[in-house]
């Protein structure tokens, strides 16, 4: 096939497999992301996704969350989908010019269904951020035409609302609660913590003045103010109490997102983007200017501050909770 007629996204995809074959690119290390591609190769984003998700099917590549997709490591193809031949195997160092009938061998061999749209949206948005998500994308990623997705949802918009509900289903809440407001408390915002940590996006669905009424997301409310019932405070305070918490919550976990798109942006880890900015902070400290700022990074030594977001999390969850029991067992008002 002359190279003018193959498809963009199969001669970016033979590109990057070659640099996996050549071990450009080492099991472990980050693939270019659907929006570095279409920028380096002049593409569409939905493009961009066919590259990754042919890789992916054949194994070469896996999306990681937090992470974004990485070259996979030995024997990853043998988990790739089957087909009636057997399980799908393709060779880092295949021709750089794939013919049309072995794009066509990557037809999805099952049924559209919304929940199979929900649930690559979710996959692109995990490892890529709710920022590359397009229904494009979706459709790319799924193998099927472009405008297919459309059959089961309307939008883009409606797209996030139907991810939003599955992910926040996720949640586990015992039937027997523990006992006590504070620990009951405490379990729904690890909970809901430990799904933006998951699923880092989750934390832009929306402003906390627009809240989305998805059923799961009912169920953590339902969740909180359970343990904020009959202690005495009024309707509007216990409101004001649950949105506080999913706030502080939404608020902390918005970094995870924002970090995944300045790795993308940057290519550079955090503490890589920290090291670069060494000099700068030397130079701030060294200024003389802010003494106590000098004093408490000065404290750590050559290892510096390392800030790790579940501490942080904890740290303000106990200052939160410390700060409510005043309120929630004050004078007049009912024990935990």
């Amino acid at each position: 096939m002359a190279e003018k007629n193959v498809p963009p996204y199969l001669r970016i995809a033979a590109e990057l497999r070659r640099r996996i074959a050549d071990g450009e690119l080492a099991p472990g290390d980050r693939v270019p992301s659907t929006r570095r591609i279409a920028q380096e190769w002049s593409v569409a984003l939905a493009t961009a996704a066919k590259v990754l998700t042919a890789l992916r099917q054949e194994g070469l590549v896996e999306a990681r969350p937090r992470i974004g997709t990485v070259v996979a490591g030995p024997g990853a193809g043998d988990h790739g989908r089957t087909s009636p031949d057997g399980p799908a195997r393709t060779s880092a160092r295949a021709s750089s010019s794939p013919s049309p009938a072995s794009a066509q061998a990557h037809a999805p061999d099952r049924e559209l269904t919304r929940d199979r749209v929900v649930r690559a949206a979710v996959g692109i948005a995990d490892s890529e951020g709710l920022a590359a998500l397009s229904m494009r994308g979706v459709a790319a990623r799924l193998g099927v035409a472009a405008m297919s997705p459309y059959r089961y949802v309307n939008s883009k918009e409606d797209l996030v609302f139907l991810m939003a509900d599955a992910v926040l289903a996720e949640a586990e809440y015992p039937r027997d609660a523990p006992a006590g407001w504070r620990s009951r408390l405490e379990l729904g915002a690890h909970t809901l913590w430990a799904l933006h940590r998951a699923h880092p996006w989750l934390a832009q669905i929306g402003p906390l003045t627009r809240p989305l009424a998805v059923p799961s997301l009912i169920a953590y409310s339902e969740w909180m103010l359970t343990a904020l019932d009959g202690h005495g405070l009024d309707p509007a305070t216990m409101l004001d109490l649950n949105a506080l918490i999913y706030s502080y919550i939404q608020g902390t976990a918005v970094h995870l997102e924002r970090e995944t798109q300045a790795a993308s942006a940057t290519g550079l880890t955090d503490e890589q983007w920290m090291d670069s900015q060494a000099a700068a902070y030397g130079a701030l400290v060294a200024s003389g200017r802010f003494p106590t700022f000098a004093k408490v990074l000065g404290s750590f030594g050559d290892e510096g501050y390392d800030l790790r977001l579940d501490a942080m999390f904890e740290l303000g969850l106990t200052s939160m909770l410390d700060g409510l029991t005043a309120l929630m067992e004050g004078p007049g008002r009912a024990r935990p």
